[in-house]
């Protein structure tokens, strides 16, 4: 049976944590891993009920989705968590909880997740209408030596997606193997935008 590692999605709201996070999943559900996603909106309903978004809050709760992406490591499960985690700090000490951890920074301009807000809830941050919103009136420490960064506001899904898997095989968490979930030619075209864009 494959071993169990954490996945760990952070970034602001709206940079494509739970999007990224969910197509990875398929992947690895396709092949043959066992998968959990711990997605920060959902987490907060249930797990984290009841706290609010002060620094001590934001803490608790991304210490509570750690201990379950740990439980699920050790009995051999990939956890998935996608949450904003704006702290550096408590990301690293789940890091050193958990051990098989791998911590993709979802990096995104201010100009395109205002773009991708239906709701417009940063430009009322940014009026001053809400308060404690990261990335506006709450920090985020962005992290010093992710195993990936996926620019989400110059890359397709699929780009972002094709770098996960590849540090994962690197990292020998996922084998290698030729079924990516890609056609030949989405194959190729990935490989082009991954050229163009430097990575490659």
């Amino acid at each position: 049976m494959p071993k169990g590692f954490t996945l760990w999605f952070t970034g602001l709201p709206a940079s494509g944590k739970s999007t990224l996070a969910e197509r990875v999943r398929d992947i690895l559900l396709e092949r043959g891993m066992r998968v959990e996603i711990l997605d920060g909106d959902l987490v907060r309903q249930n797990l984290s009920k009841g706290l609010g978004y002060s620094k001590e809050d934001r803490d608790t709760n991304i210490r509570r989705i750690g201990f379950v992406c740990h439980l699920l490591t050790r009995n051999d499960v990939v956890a998935i968590a996608a949450a904003v985690s704006p702290y550096r700090e408590i990301r690293d000490e789940n890091r050193r909880l958990i051990g098989r951890f791998v911590e993709v920074y979802c990096q995104c301009d201010l100009e395109t997740l205002k773009s991708r807000d239906p709701k417009g809830m940063y430009e009322k941050a940014l009026r001053g209408e809400i308060a404690n919103f990261t990335g506006v009136s709450d920090p985020y420490e962005p992290p010093e030596n992710p195993e990936v960064v996926a620019d989400t506001a110059r890359e397709d899904i699929e780009t972002s997606v094709a770098k996960i898997i590849a540090k994962l095989e690197e990292l020998r968490y996922l084998p290698a193997g030729d079924a990516r979930g890609y056609t030949e030619e989405e194959e190729e075209t990935i490989k082009r935008r991954l050229q163009d864009l430097g990575y490659i």
